[in-house]
Parts: structure tokens; C-alpha cells; sequence
């Protein structure tokens, strides 16, 4: 499992800007050559410079798995149809909540997904239809309820805030179907997804992550 440090825009914040699965890597227009080698060399995918709602905030408003992106209903006519027209091997679904924050509020990958506790059973089975898993759960951790913030899934491992209870990371490796560890990144930040992207082929983290960091990062991640 590769992984590498990387900044971006000068800021270790780089799950902030960029969202990934397994085909795709959606980064703000005008990022630096340095971070889209970083991305072709760990994470191995077709690299796409876009906005949602003309905002560079793409891991924020984001989501999604091998099977969709996920959108929110502020994004503009032209990035969706732009997202359409590049992603072509992934569903492109906009969401119709009223959580526009999507990369906040849903923790996901290939096989399960768990949700902001706040949304309505329609919301829930419109998220579930547009991902595919096998299930959705409502959901704290940590007793954050913005549960797509304090992690990172995919369909090799996943880790959590480092607070998450041992019950919690039972339960989600359960949902996930996956080895579920807890960590931190960015030098003890606990909000896992502002400082760590990862697919099923490599990993990037913000330069200020640690050496122990990166240790529990392979060690969730790894084959």
C-alpha cells in the first residue's frame, strides 16, 4: 500500500479539496503538477479538475463509491453535466437533501454506508439506491454525528476517530465489511477525512501526519 504526504494550496487540510474511489480523482481546477503526480503514482486513477457550486471544496460537497458520485443539489448545471461527461464509467447522482455537505455527512464505500442521524427515510433510500451497498445504517462516532468527517472506507480497510469505542468499530467493520482501525492524522487531528484520501490501490495524507500516524494508516489500509 503506497502513501504518501502532499499539501495542498499550502494546507494539510487535503481531504478538504479532493474526493476518490477506486476510478476516479476529482481535485479543484488549477491544483499544482506536484499533487496530480502524487495521485497518479498512489492512487492510480483518471484525474478530473472540477467545482461544485464554483467552489474548490470538492471533498466537502462530494461522496461516493466505485458504483456513484454522489452530488449536491447547489452543484451547477455545467460541473454536473462536465462530471457526467468525464465520469463516464460511474453513475453521477444529485442528491436532493438538504445537507449540501455530503462529504460530511455520509461515510461510505462498495458495501455499506452509514449516515447523518438527522436524515429522513427517504433521503436514506434515495443514498442507498444511488451508492448500491448491501446496507445503510444511521449513525454516530465518536459521538460526532457528522460521520463522513471522522472517517475513511474503502473496500480494503477504513479508519475512524480515535476516540470511536471498541462496540463502534465492531459494529462498522460489520457494516463495512472491512478491518476497521481507530487514528489520527495531521498530527492528532481526530477529523480523519480533512487529512486523508485513500482508494483500494494507495493513500495520501497531509504533510504533517507522523511517523506512528502513518503506521496505523498501513496498518488499516494495508493488504
Amino acid at each position: 500500500m503506497n502513501i504518501q504526504r502532499i499539501s495542498v494550496f499550502g494546507t494539510d487540510n487535503i481531504g478538504v479539496y479532493i474526493f476518490t474511489n477506486n476510478k476516479y480523482t476529482f481535485v479543484p481546477k488549477n491544483i499544482d503538477n506536484s499533487t496530480k503526480e502524487a495521485i497518479v503514482n498512489n492512487l492510480n486513477t483518471e484525474i478530473i479538475e472540477t467545482s461544485i457550486a464554483n467552489s474548490f471544496l470538492l471533498g466537502i460537497f462530494m461522496n461516493g463509491n466505485s458504483n456513484a458520485i454522489l452530488l449536491p443539489k447547489i452543484a451547477k448545471d455545467e460541473e454536473i453535466k462536465e462530471i457526467k461527461e468525464r465520469a463516464k464509467d460511474v453513475r453521477v447522482e444529485v442528491l436532493q437533501l438538504r445537507a449540501t455537505a455530503l462529504g460530511n455527512i455520509i461515510l461510505a464505500n462498495d458495501r455499506g454506508a452509514l449516515v447523518y442521524p438527522e436524515l429522513t427515510d427517504a433521503e436514506i433510500k434515495g443514498i442507498k439506491e444511488a451508492l448500491q451497498v448491501d446496507e445503510i445504517r444511521r449513525g454516530t462516532i465518536a459521538n460526532v454525528i457528522t460521520v463522513g468527517s471522522v472517517g475513511v472506507v474503502t473496500t480494503k480497510g477504513g479508519l475512524v476517530h480515535i476516540d470511536a469505542t471498541d462496540e463502534e468499530v465492531n459494529e462498522l467493520s460489520k457494516l463495512f465489511k472491512v478491518k476497521i482501525e481507530v487514528g489520527t492524522v495531521n498530527f492528532g487531528s481526530a477529523f480523519i477525512r480533512s487529512g486523508l484520501i485513500a482508494n483500494y490501490k494507495g493513500v495520501l495524507v497531509g504533510t504533517s501526519t507522523t511517523g506512528p500516524e502513518i503506521l496505523r494508516i498501513q496498518r488499516a489500509f494495508g493488504d
